[in-house]
């Protein structure tokens, strides 16, 4: 949970260093990629409230005597796992939404290689299939994350070797 943390402020932290690169080729989207890494990482934290309930309801479980309260307790425990799960996929329909835009200046602007923001885009909106799919009750697994996690891996490295493209 505490790497959930972690993640979640890395991803404020993201949005305020890419923001000022991005703003110099479409203030719009820039603005639109800030506010959504955002809210992305709002609700992730709020998501953090969820598991952190399990704890008084399992020290409730194990002294209710009766049968109907460890039912009861059981049902709100699979209630806060649930809503964890819908508060993460939430999230990541915000982040597909804001990264589609991410890509979009990306590709545009030139300031990676297209194959590269080509390859955002299909990650992106893949996880964005799939998260509005889970949450629509229709989980297909992770299999439409991994051109998404493509970018993620390569985007990182490529920034760190070459650096973005400005053309001045």
């Amino acid at each position: 949970m505490f790497l959930e943390l972690v993640n979640a402020l890395a991803v404020s932290g993201i949005a305020f260093l890419l923001y000022p690169a991005l703003k110099r080729h479409n203030e719009a989207f820039a603005i639109g990629y800030f506010g959504s890494r955002l809210l992305e990482s709002a609700i992730l934290i709020v998501s953090l409230i969820a598991p952190l309930l399990l704890l008084p309801l399992s020290k409730e479980y194990i002294t209710a005597a009766e049968a109907a309260g460890r039912f009861s307790l059981t049902t709100i425990a699979n209630t806060a796992v649930d809503a964890h799960f819908m508060l993460f996929e939430l999230a990541m329909v915000v982040l597909g939404l804001g990264s589609l835009l991410f890509c979009s200046i990306l590709y545009r602007s030139k300031l990676v290689p297209r194959w590269l923001s080509v390859i955002g885009f299909i990650g992106y909106a893949g996880l964005l299939s799939s998260s509005c799919l889970a949450i629509a009750g229709h989980d297909i697994g992770a299999v439409l994350y991994i051109p998404g996690a493509l970018f993620e891996i390569v985007l990182p490295i490529w920034l760190m070797v070459k650096g973005l493209h400005f053309r001045h």
